[in-house]
């Protein structure tokens, strides 16, 4: 397991992990927020394999 020390704003930890989804590369940590579980799992199925950009560009189209 790796952990990396990051000070997460508090109502960021308040939401319910399975809203959440989590994204890194060697630079960036994006955490998405969803209304439904059900749509965090839908992103993360059409997303699977994307680059940051373009699941941005996905949740900003489809999410917001």
């Amino acid at each position: 397991m790796y952990c990396i020390k990051a000070e997460i704003p508090q109502e960021i930890c308040d939401i319910d992990d399975e809203l959440k989804a989590i994204y890194h590369s060697n630079d960036t940590v994006c955490i998405w927020v969803f209304k439904t579980r059900e749509d965090r799992n839908r992103f993360m199925d059409e997303t699977a394999g994307m680059l940051k950009l373009d699941r941005e560009q996905h949740y900003e189209s489809n999410y917001i």
